[in-house]
């Protein structure tokens, strides 16, 4: 945990932001970072050069989220439904309600590790045996694992451990790994944590030895050096997969340390290191919406962002994530109300 010490910290901002404005921050920032990095998903750095110089705004005439916006979604309605007595079976029954039982979207499911949860499921297979399929290491729990922090603020530990729980029916592993860690970072950003703050918090949620935590403190420690540094420090160079859990949580981490918590650089840099860049975005964008509050996003990019499309996930079609961050901000702990269907 030494290393951190060498990343700069924004000044502790206690709970001057209310907790609605850094829920809405931390979900909006995920839909913005995601809308802002899709078109740039798989890419690397020369490549986005190429085609657009760097990247300092949307690059499409309709920016939208993909299924990161979509999944994060509806972990929130989980939450919103389930609270703190959130199960396994909830989990996976929720995932047959919404989409194993329903007709795909033009994603079909989404990634890797979706699509494999998904085939399981149909054949009758349950959390956590749903979960053995070749992707289980994905960033699929990280990229909605943020709802999770909103929902525990200043309770990072039980941010992760639901986030574990989520994550039981679709990850193993390191994939669980990142989840808990986005989600202890977000909790710990929620409560008004500087930073460093955050960062520690998110490491102290994981497998000091993991491959997660190995990751994510090269990533901070190359933070000062500038986004190429944070790249070369986590990227598995020649791996044709970009959406392995370790490298994309320590890539959107290592952004949001380089910029300090600034959410426009936060993203920014995540977009620009391309690899996964709407996960490293979406993910960046919840760290540093969640510590600067809804405020800090520009006004034309969170403008842009309108309901869940359903591209992806058909029954999440309507659903706002700002409406969101308010249902798991005015439900108590241990909720169990009804959510939009």
């Amino acid at each position: 945990m030494a290393s951190n010490a060498r990343i700069p910290s924004a000044p502790a901002s206690g709970n001057s932001l209310g907790l609605r404005e850094r829920a809405r921050g931390a979900l909006l920032g995920l839909a913005v970072g995601d809308a802002l990095g899709a078109p740039a998903e798989n890419m690397k750095p020369s490549e986005i050069r190429a085609r657009w110089g760097r990247i300092t705004g949307y690059v499409t005439e309709h920016p939208a989220g993909t299924d990161d916006t979509e999944y994060a979604i509806l972990s929130g309605l989980l939450l919103a439904r389930h609270g703190s007595a959130l199960t396994p079976a909830q989990v996976g029954a929720a995932w047959h309600e919404w989409i194993a039982d329903r007709a795909e979207g033009r994603f079909r499911g989404a990634g890797f590790s979706e699509r494999g949860t998904l085939e399981n499921l149909r054949r009758g297979l349950a959390a956590p045996v749903s979960a053995q399929h070749r992707h289980a290491w994905s960033d699929g729990l990280a990229m909605r694992a943020a709802p999770h922090g909103v929902f525990a603020a200043g309770r990072p530990a039980e941010a992760a451990r639901l986030a574990a729980i989520d994550g039981s029916v679709s990850h193993d592993g390191e994939g669980i790994y990142g989840g808990r860690a986005v989600a202890a970072g977000v909790a710990a950003a929620m409560a008004g944590a500087p930073v460093v703050t955050v960062v520690a918090t998110a490491l102290a949620l994981v497998p000091e030895d993991s491959w997660t935590a190995r990751s994510l403190r090269r990533a901070v420690t190359a933070a000062h050096r500038g986004e190429h540094a944070v790249r070369s420090a986590v990227v598995i160079g020649g791996y044709p997969w970009t959406d392995l859990a370790p490298e994309a949580v320590a890539l959107a981490f290592g952004a949001y340390a380089a910029a300090d918590g600034d959410f426009e650089q936060t993203v920014l840099t995540a977009v620009n290191m391309g690899r996964d860049a709407d996960t490293t975005a979406a993910v960046a964008g919840a760290l540093a919406g969640a510590t600067r509050g809804a405020a800090a996003i520009p006004e034309d990019w969170a403008a842009a962002i309108g309901p869940a499309r359903g591209s992806c996930l058909p029954a999440m079609a309507g659903h706002h994530v700002l409406d969101i961050a308010d249902l798991l901000t005015s439900a108590p702990a241990g909720n169990t109300t009804e959510t939009p269907s």
